[in-house]
């Protein structure tokens, strides 16, 4: 088959595949099986032979440890009281701010993050703390879901993140050094959404009531002092990564001890809670899993298809300038992502994508915080975005009210999106710091 009709058979099986309603995974294998055999014309024994090597390389990687590791630090956490520590901890820092409490979403999602690499975790955990406080408290409804739906994100990005664990695996790049990627993209956001209820509350002072009197020394020593564990779980478990002391799995397991340790000084620790974050962890270990070694049997196919090259011929051709490639692919993920999550999403397109954006010259590391943040997005766009869905759970209300609460949030994830975009050192200059 000629070069160029390859890349519209692939993309055609692709959707007439999923469309059909399979899991992911398995509609992946399916693409490149079908692939491999009516458009390369493999023997189905060679096929099998290929699959087979790719799926056992891809189960046994190292790094793969992390991922479960990580899930369940974050799992033990989220079955904890660490949401009400949290709020309470944070509470006497965001009086100081105009819109008050309204930032204990920001700063609560921004600090859970750090623990869970979950963003429908992030935003449940956070939210089932803050918005019956802030609502009782009489703050605005709108700009309280928003501001946790937008924020419920970061879980995504600040590390220990397992989308970019997953596009470390998948793209043979550095997790940890994708990890301290993320780090000033993250903060960077937060302080974005900060200024932005800041501004609003100042414009419209109704939006955030009175909190009295400026809080006391007491009071912030006391937040200090609640917050302390989680701020050293977080110290420890990124600068051992940052330094070199640890490998990113290393590191996990230390957090996952570090987690135990939290819960049981708390005394909230038990056979039970354990033995639940386990199972929790496992399926969602063991579903990201399959969902690499099936998107590996992907890449080969594509490969063996030289997609990659003849895309990249084809934007050769079309005289592209490398920032339109990345508009192009800012514009199309997120279209895919308001229909497939966001895991999905990286596992699907990254053997497509990833050789264009080096074959164009940009950085692995500042693609995978790229791509993280816009995947960021999918959370928070209808009709499949998981946070919507959360966070109607939480307030009962319609899903159309939902939507109009995140969108100003969705438009600062572009804006944000944009400016590292403009500015990629904004992600690159911790990992080169890190590199020397």
């Amino acid at each position: 088959m000629e070069a160029a009709i390859a890349p519209v058979v692939l993309i055609l099986f692709v959707f007439l595949v999923l469309g059909m309603g399979v899991w992911v995974f398995l509609g992946l294998v399916m693409v490149a099986l079908l692939s491999l055999h009516f458009v390369m014309d493999f023997s189905f024994a060679r096929i099998g032979s290929i699959s087979s090597t790719i799926f056992v390389s891809k189960m046994v990687s190292w790094e793969l440890a992390a991922i479960p590791l990580f899930v369940l630090m974050g799992d033990i956490i989220v079955r904890t009281d660490m949401s009400r520590r949290l709020f309470q901890g944070i509470s006497p820092f965001a009086r100081l701010l105009p819109g008050g409490l309204l930032h204990t979403n920001v700063l609560g999602c921004t600090m859970f993050a750090a623990v869970c690499g979950s963003s429908p975790a992030t935003a449940a955990t956070i939210g089932k703390i803050t918005i019956p406080e802030l609502k009782a408290r009489g703050y605005d409804h709108q700009l309280s879901s928003g501001s946790l739906a937008g924020a419920g994100t970061f879980g995504l990005l600040i590390p220990p993140s397992i989308s970019l664990v997953i596009y470390g695996i998948s793209a043979n790049v550095s997790i940890a050094k994708l990890f301290i990627a993320g780090i000033v993209p993250g903060i960077l956001l937060a302080i974005m959404y900060s200024t932005y209820i800041a501004i609003r509350c100042k414009m419209n002072p109704a939006l955030a009531p009175s909190e009295g009197a400026r809080p006391t020394l007491r009071e912030f020593a006391q937040g200090i002092w609640i917050l302390a564990p989680m701020i050293l779980l977080m110290g420890f478990v990124l600068g051992t990564i940052y330094t070199g002391i640890a490998t990113p799995s290393e590191a996990a397991a230390m957090g996952v001890m570090g987690s135990i340790l939290i819960t049981a000084a708390s005394r909230q620790f038990s056979l039970r809670l354990f033995l639940d974050a386990l199972r929790s962890a496992l399926r969602v270990s063991a579903m990201i899993t399959i969902l690499i070694a099936s998107s590996a049997v992907l890449s080969a196919a594509i490969a063996y298809m030289h997609v990659p090259q003849t895309i990249s011929d084809m934007f050769v051709q079309m005289n592209l300038q490398p920032w339109m490639l990345i508009a192009v692919l800012l514009v199309f993920y997120i279209i895919l992502g308001m229909f497939i999550d966001g895991i999905s999403i990286i596992v699907m397109t990254l053997p497509i994508a990833f050789p264009l954006i080096v074959n164009a010259g940009f950085d692995p590391i500042w693609f995978g915080v790229f791509l993280v943040l816009v995947i960021e997005m999918s959370a928070i766009t209808p009709p499949v975005g998981l946070n919507l869905f959360v966070l109607q759970g939480l307030t009962g209300d319609s899903f159309t009210r939902t939507i109009r609460a995140a969108f100003p949030f969705f438009l600062l994830l572009v804006l944000g999106a944009i400016i590292m975009s403009v500015f990629p050192q904004i992600i690159l200059f911790l990992p080169e710091l890190m590199s020397r």
